[in-house]
């Protein structure tokens, strides 16, 4: 990792390997607006209350596992993944969440900290269309104490994910 990578990380409070992740896509400004809090934003209700944004501004990235093979579902603050929906998108036969090892070792990151991209691996990255419906989302940059601001259409093409309805429907 060059110094400016490690420099940058520290003062955003990203984590080393995400802030490498933004230099490498040309995405440096993301760092200056990272925002780093005492307390954890681990959940999606504590990144809100932290921000001060509504719940369905956040970007939860949310490791599956669909038969066996990980895979990366972006989902609003306020709403569930309905793994149903996630096993039809696929083509899979079976879609379970996957545990915090498997977590760790895809993406190079802790539960409660995995941003949408610079991952460990390449996965398959499915976004739901619910992100849209706001001019900016908030996700996790690496740590559970740090995320960033960045426009939904820039989140999903960075990620490289492929919009998709997952959400539990209700109603």
């Amino acid at each position: 990792m060059t110094t400016t990578a490690a420099t940058d990380a520290e003062e955003s409070g990203a984590h080393p390997r995400f802030a490498e992740a933004l230099r490498a896509l040309g995405l440096e400004e993301l760092l200056a607006r990272t925002r780093r809090f005492p307390e954890a934003t681990r959940t999606a209700a504590e990144a809100a209350a932290a921000i001060g944004c509504e719940l369905s501004q956040i970007c939860k990235s949310l490791i599956f596992a669909a038969d066996g093979v990980p895979v990366l579902v972006l989902m609003d603050g306020a709403s569930r993944v309905d793994v149903e929906r996630v096993r039809a998108e696929l083509g899979a036969g079976k879609v379970t969440r996957a545990d915090a090892a498997v977590v760790r070792e895809t993406t190079g990151y802790a539960i409660g900290g995995v941003p949408p991209f610079g991952h460990r691996t390449r996965t398959r990255v499915l976004a739901d269309r619910s992100l849209l419906a706001h001019d900016v989302v908030w996700a996790a940059a690496g740590t559970p104490y740090t995320v960033f601001p960045v426009e939904p259409k820039e989140l999903v093409a960075h990620a490289g994910a492929t919009l998709v309805d997952v959400r539990e429907q209700h109603g």
